[in-house]
């Protein structure tokens, strides 16, 4: 079993990051929302913090969901908030123009982000899979996909990372 102190930290986490981004969701619609972003640097390191620790955690259940420490069900349910903080924080990216300087960082970032999105769901047919006993011949195409989309989101990085303006 996963440990409480694990569970409790991720939950932590995943709840603060939820709360941040509900606020998004208060914002009306009807108006076209911009994310005034004045300090381009820190706003895009910050974005990557929360990256990081959303990597980890997910990173963290899936080997338990792998173990067997959790259950299926537990591990889809973490995904379903881990991907919906993935989401708000690509909508940030979408709404925080930046200037022109930044736009090749920010938009690599924004696919880094996509990325691992994907990976994420990924992940979630995988362990609907497990959930479904599919035998470990049925879910090779779907782990090489997986770690693909790792592969590709920390490329994103790493090109983001290259195309930040001296």
């Amino acid at each position: 079993m996963a440990s409480k102190k694990g569970i409790a930290v991720t939950s932590i986490i995943l709840a603060a990051i939820t709360g941040a981004s509900f606020l998004l969701w208060i914002i009306p619609q009807d108006v076209e929302t911009t994310f005034v972003v004045s300090d381009y640097k820190n706003y895009l390191d910050g974005v990557k913090n929360i990256h990081e620790v959303l990597q980890e955690s997910i990173d963290l259940e899936y080997e338990n969901l792998q173990s067997g420490k959790i259950s299926p069900q537990e591990y889809i349910a973490v995904t379903e908030v881990t991907s919906s903080q993935v989401t708000a924080q690509i909508s940030e990216f979408v709404t925080s123009k930046p200037s022109k300087e930044w736009q090749a960082s920010y938009i690599n970032y924004m696919d880094a982000l996509k990325s691992f999105n994907s990976y994420i769901l990924e992940t979630k047919v995988l362990a609907n899979m497990i959930k479904n006993e599919n035998t470990e011949e049925e879910m090779s195409e779907t782990l090489e996909k997986i770690n693909s989309l790792k592969i590709e989101s920390m490329r994103f990085v790493k090109i983001s990372d290259q195309s930040r303006p001296g």
